[in-house]
């Protein structure tokens, strides 16, 4: 199925927003490294580090790019791809946030890391419903 680019995509604000989405996430991915390194680096040193710590880290890690490739092919005028990041970006803040929340699953270090980069994704979600990038996709049914 084709995507005809919305009449607001070559807007410069709204390339702009798109540059500050692709930025949040980026950030995202960027403190989702750091806690896989310093969970690394606790393991090289002796501290105990669970499996959960390791995978959840690797998962969200991997995410990254994912979610990353599919602001830019919305950047492009993908509406699915755009629906997609505005959806991950609002659940994943929540999920993270919610599982962080559990008592003795993470250690107080992990779970502000974590947070930080839930608050990246929390910006996304925060662009990705504002009235720039949701003029570049009007509703048409």
């Amino acid at each position: 199925m084709a995507t005809t680019a919305p009449a607001h995509l070559g807007d410069p604000r709204t390339q702009e927003a798109f540059g500050t989405v692709r930025k949040c996430i980026t950030l995202f991915g960027a403190v989702s490294a750091i806690v896989l390194g310093v969970v690394a680096v606790m393991a090289c040193t002796g501290h105990e580090v669970t499996a959960f710590l390791w995978i959840r880290g690797a998962v969200l890690l991997a995410i990254a790019p994912l979610v990353h490739r599919m602001a830019v092919r919305a950047s492009e005028g993908s509406f699915k791809a755009f629906d997609r990041v505005r959806t991950l970006s609002t659940v994943m803040p929540i999920a993270i946030v919610g599982v962080d929340l559990i008592p003795g699953l993470c250690p107080a270090w992990y779970a502000v890391l974590q947070g930080l980069s839930a608050l990246a994704m929390a910006g996304v979600a925060v662009l990705t419903r504002g009235p720039v990038l949701c003029a570049a996709f009007p509703t048409t049914k």
